[in-house]
């Protein structure tokens, strides 16, 4: 299934994160990889336009797609059109604790899951929580990492 999260109001739930950090989104996305090699659930991360972390305004890193809405818009528009345009709204998950979002992706078909529950699954995951997942990097994690943090010729690929 899967997820589509409103990345500032999730980084605004988590407490290791902060919405006046210049580096919120980057440390969200380093998260995100991490529960993404976990759970190999489709993960896209949707960012209301600017910041310091701007990429091109799509980016797939690891498996997870980083989306950052145009500027004149917002990640909810792009959230709630996602889904309305879906094939199978019913099977995406929208992770918001932005009650006018939730409700508009319940009424075109989609689930929703609250930031803070989504962050306590990430972080239970994290931990090695219930879910009883071995905290240690895998080599596909490994890769995934250096792949984050190195280009060929040494360079930040993020940056």
């Amino acid at each position: 299934m899967p997820i589509l999260i409103d990345g500032h109001n999730l980084i605004g739930r988590m407490p290791a994160l902060s919405l006046a950090d210049p580096e919120d989104e980057r440390q969200l996305l380093e998260l995100l990889l991490s529960y993404r090699s976990r759970t190999r659930k489709a993960v896209t991360v949707v960012f209301d336009p600017g910041g310091a972390f701007a990429l091109p305004e799509t980016r797939r890193q690891g498996g997870v797609e980083v989306v950052f809405a145009p500027h004149g818009s917002s990640a909810d528009q792009v959230i709630v059109r996602r889904v309305r345009h879906s094939r199978d709204p019913a099977g995406i998950t929208v992770v918001t604790s932005d009650r006018e979002l939730a409700s508009e992706a319940r009424n075109y078909g989609a689930k929703v899951k609250s930031a803070e529950a989504f962050a306590a699954e990430m972080s239970a995951l994290a931990k090695g929580g219930s879910e009883g997942h071995d905290t240690r990097l895998s080599a596909a994690e490994l890769e995934v990492w250096l792949a984050l943090f190195q280009s060929r010729n040494g360079d930040d690929a993020l940056g």
